[in-house]
C-alpha cells in the first residue's frame, strides 16, 4: 500500500560522465547539479514502483532542491528518499544526497502517479500535431 513513510537509497560514482563539465552545466570536474537532481528522481521514483498497480509508474512534475557543497571524481553520492504525503496520484518526497564529507544536496521532488501506456500514448501524439 502506497503511504507516508516509504524510503529509497541509491548511490552512484562520481566519473568524469557525471561532472558539470561533462554536461556542460559547469567547467568543473565536480558532480553536476543535474545529476544530482536525476539521483535524487531516480531515487524517489524507484521506491515506489514496488507499491503501484500494474501498468502505473510515476512522472516527476516538480522539483525544489539545493546543491550545497561540491564532490569531486572519485568519491561516492548516495541519495536518500522518503515519501512525505500521498494526495491521490500526487507525491510529495523529501530528498537528500551525502557524500563520504556529509550533505551535499537537500529539497523536495512532487511526482504523479500516471498509467505509463495512456501517458506515452498522449505525448507521442504529440508529434502529429501541426502547428
Amino acid at each position: 500500500m502506497l503511504k507516508a513513510g516509504i524510503r529509497g537509497e541509491q548511490s552512484v560514482e562520481v566519473v568524469y560522465e557525471n561532472t558539470a563539465t561533462a554536461v556542460g552545466s559547469g567547467v568543473l570536474k565536480v558532480f553536476a547539479t543535474p545529476c544530482m537532481l536525476a539521483l535524487m528522481e531516480k531515487t524517489a521514483c524507484d521506491s515506489v514502483i514496488p507499491y503501484l498497480d500494474e501498468g502505473n509508474g510515476t512522472v516527476g512534475t516538480q522539483v525544489d532542491i539545493r546543491h550545497l557543497a561540491a564532490t569531486p571524481i572519485g568519491m561516492t553520492v548516495r541519495c536518500e528518499s522518503e515519501l512525505l504525503e500521498v494526495d491521490g496520484r500526487r507525491l510529495v518526497f523529501d530528498v537528500k544526497a551525502y557524500d563520504d564529507a556529509g550533505l551535499i544536496g537537500e529539497g523536495t521532488h512532487e511526482r504523479f502517479i500516471v498509467n505509463n501506456e495512456k501517458f506515452q500514448s498522449k505525448a507521442d501524439a504529440k508529434l502529429h500535431v501541426t502547428p
